[in-house]
C-alpha cells in the first residue's frame, strides 16, 4: 500500500508531508492512524472509481457502468412502484430526423439507453437534457417532458418500463394513470 500511496503523491516527502498535516491537525489520530486513514481511502477512492469486475463471468467478457444514480433526470429521488403485480415492458423506440415523442410523462420508473443517433429531452420547467449514442438515460417520472431528434440521423432507444400490470407507461396530456395507453 505504502508503494501505492508513494507512486500517486509524487515523492515521498509529499506523502510524508500529508501524513504529518493530517496527524497535526487532530490529536486523536497518531501518524500510524492517520497512515491507515489514507490507505482506507485510497483503497476506497479505487474502488469507486475503477472498472467494473466482470469476475462473475467467463473470461472475455468486460462490464462497463454506463450511470449509476439515486435520481432522475430532474433531480427527483428514484421510487419503484408498491405492487404485487410488477410488469416490466423493453422495446425499441425510434425517432426519425425532426421527429418527437410528444409532451407525455411516466408515472413509473423508465430506464433507457442511447442505441444511435442524438436526443433532446426538453422537461416542464425549461430544463432541456441532451444525450448522445452510448448514453443511459434515468428518465423523469411523473413530469412532462418532450423527446425530440434534432439531428439528420435516426435516434434508436432501448427504453425499459418498470411498471405494474394495468399502469399505462405513457400518459399524454388530458389522459389519467388509470388508462391503458401504448408505450411511445
Amino acid at each position: 500500500m505504502r508503494q501505492f500511496c508513494r507512486k500517486h503523491f509524487k515523492s515521498a516527502c509529499v506523502y510524508r508531508a500529508f501524513i504529518h498535516k493530517i496527524s497535526a491537525r487532530t490529536e486523536l489520530f497518531s501518524v500510524r492512524q492517520s497512515q491507515i486513514f489514507l490507505a482506507t481511502f485510497l483503497i476506497g477512492l479505487f474502488l469507486v472509481f475503477s472498472p467494473v469486475s466482470a469476475a462473475d463471468y467467463n473470461s472475455g467478457v468486460t462490464a462497463k457502468v454506463l450511470r449509476k444514480t439515486t435520481v432522475t433526470g430532474n433531480g427527483q429521488k428514484i421510487a419503484y412502484p408498491v405492487t404485487d403485480k410488477a410488469e416490466v415492458t423493453a422495446m425499441v423506440v425510434d425517432l426519425a430526423p425532426g421527429a418527437e415523442t410528444g409532451w407525455h410523462k411516466h408515472p413509473i420508473p423508465v430506464y433507457a439507453y442511447v442505441v444511435s443517433g442524438n436526443l433532446s429531452v426538453e422537461i416542464e420547467g425549461g430544463k432541456t437534457l441532451l444525450f448522445a449514442a452510448g448514453d443511459a438515460i434515468i428518465e423523469v417520472v411523473n413530469s412532462m417532458h418532450n423527446g425530440k431528434n434534432r439531428g439528420s440521423e435516426p435516434v434508436k432507444l432501448a427504453v425499459f418500463y418498470l411498471g405494474a400490470e394495468g399502469t399505462p407507461n405513457v400518459i399524454k396530456p388530458g389522459q389519467t394513470e388509470r388508462t391503458e395507453s401504448k408505450p411511445h
